[in-house]
């Protein structure tokens, strides 16, 4: 097995793919100084002191001191510098070749009224504010505690979508209207059979403001209450529950899969956990995969814009329109702006667990993260929980928090997630079914629990990049028919709906 990786000729560090010992040899000469963890880097040649450092061919970061041949590198040695800022718009865009219809893939999935797709089959119970989450929860409760489902058995299951948001807020403002993009987003999401609201009757966010500012949902889809017409708790408990045997569940049920061209996917493209393996195996294999689906016509929506600073002209470049790449610089200059009014720091924000794993500077964490998007064109950038329009690549603004940018992919229509990690993370969601992808071997095997597919085989030897984006593919086709996940098994997305707040709370 190789012990290390060069991910371009021109780079003076090489990526550890196991631990290495002081003594080893290296490749062109000199030995490791010290030891050196899998997944870190370690100095090919000498650096001088505040010498630029290359990874992917793009510079990661400069000497902090003189670096020796062997050497480990690392935040002790390696800071962060300054980045390109030659956007070149649209200069690496090309024409996308899409497979022929006779070369379409299908999958088995659920043909909506309004034209969309659904990967699940799922009852949502939606809060309009905090204050009505305890009872959409109970309600939640009460369908599984009294069986209802066993009639219904092509019902996934009922979930409740709550937040501790939706009141003492400003009604006149983005953070408003990203809320409720948030929550009409999973209102009207392909995933969900039929919805039922519930809200508590004096809040900021009014249901029926909702339905007016959204357009009214097609008959029998979409049901609501408030917890004060109804007259309080027990009652409006009772009074979902009477709703949901006669109408809501019999509607959802009679939904059934059929075939569909792999051009209905939407998969939202997510890295959590991150090590410095996964801009080597995981991620380059998902972009393998994302290429795919693009030319079968699909979309992909890469997110999390902090986790993409540094690397933002590999994007802009691949823009189908000028204006798409500068929507996307406006997105940074907004987060620089962001970070700085409330004492962050966007320059430099790996993780503990990042560091461990390797991952030294953001720079080095974002060309590793925008990866996972492949080589397509990107047509569009969305703000925060807006609806993807067109088909192909779609960078949508979010935080690098996880549960935030799944919530506003989710909210934007994706009704598939791939999460690529590292260190282990067990993220799931609901409605929108998880595949985990693991950066290396020894994590696979330790959460194999947890974890749908193994890419650490790259690192191994055993497969290509090819190989391990193909079985992504299939397993992407195979969850969507409605295969289980393994986060999907262990009862993941009761409580990963996290919406993106920016408001002042009055």
């Amino acid at each position: 097995m190789n012990r290390i990786f060069l991910l371009h000729p021109e780079d003076p560090v090489a990526v550890a793919l196991a631990d290495l010992t002081d003594g080893e040899s290296l490749p062109g000469g000199g030995t490791v100084r010290g030891v050196v963890p899998r997944g870190h880097k370690v100095a090919l040649r000498d650096i001088e002191p505040g010498g630029p450092v290359w990874k992917y061919g793009q510079i990661i970061g400069h000497a902090t001191r003189a670096i020796s041949t062997g050497e480990h590198v690392h935040s002790h040695n390696l800071g962060m510098s300054d980045h390109t800022d030659d956007y070149a718009h649209g200069s690496a865009a090309k024409p996308t070749a899409y497979v022929p219809d006779d070369l379409r893939d299908f999958f088995m999935g659920y043909r909506r009224g309004d034209g969309k797709t659904g990967t699940r089959n799922y009852v949502g119970i939606i809060s309009s504010v905090n204050c009505s989450a305890t009872v959409a929860h109970h309600v939640a409760r009460e369908v599984e505690r009294r069986g209802l489902l066993e009639k219904f058995p092509n019902i996934d299951g009922v979930v409740a979508i709550t937040h501790g948001l939706g009141c003492c807020i400003s009604n006149r403002n983005e953070a408003f209207a990203m809320l409720q993009r948030t929550i009409w987003g999973h209102v009207r999401h392909p995933n969900f059979g039929a919805v039922m609201m519930v809200g508590l009757g004096c809040e900021t966010n009014q249901i029926p403001a909702m339905i007016e500012t959204f357009g009214k949902p097609p008959a029998g889809s979409i049901h609501y209450v408030t917890i004060q017409q109804m007259g309080g708790t027990r009652k409006t408990i009772e009074a979902c529950l009477e709703k949901l045997v006669n109408e809501v569940l019999p509607a959802a049920d009679r939904a059934r899969r059929e075939a569909v061209p792999a051009s209905e996917l939407i998969v939202a493209l997510q890295c959590g956990g991150s090590d410095g393996l996964s801009g080597i195996t995981a991620n380059p294999a998902l972009g393998l995969a994302v290429d795919r689906l693009v030319a079968q016509g699909g979309s992909a929506v890469l997110a999390e814009t902090p986790e993409i600073y540094g690397a933002e002209h590999l994007l802009t470049r691949r823009a189908v329109r000028p204006e798409v790449g500068e929507a996307l610089i406006e997105r940074i200059r907004w987060w620089e702006d962001y970070a700085a009014k409330l004492d962050g720091e966007i320059n430099n924000n790996p993780t503990p667990g990042n560091k461990a794993g390797g991952l030294t500077t953001i720079l080095e964490k974002s060309l590793g993260a925008v990866c996972k998007a492949g080589s397509t064109n990107l047509v569009s950038v969305l703000r925060y929980s807006e609806p993807v329009r067109e088909r192909g690549l779609h960078m949508m603004d979010t935080p690098g928090y996880d549960p935030m940018g799944v919530t506003g992919q989710s909210a934007g229509g994706s009704n598939l997630l791939c999460f690529t990690t590292g260190r282990g993370s067990v993220f799931g969601s609901k409605p929108t079914p998880s595949i985990k992808i693991a950066t290396n071997t020894p994590m696979f095997r330790h959460m194999e629990e947890d974890m749908d597919i193994n890419a650490g085989t790259i690192a191994d030897g055993e497969e290509t990049h090819e190989q391990v984006a193909d079985r992504i593919y299939q397993e992407i086709l195979r969850v969507a028919s409605g295969g289980k996940s393994k986060s999907e098994a262990l009862g993941f997305g009761d409580n990963e709906f996290v919406p993106w707040n920016i408001s002042a709370q009055m």
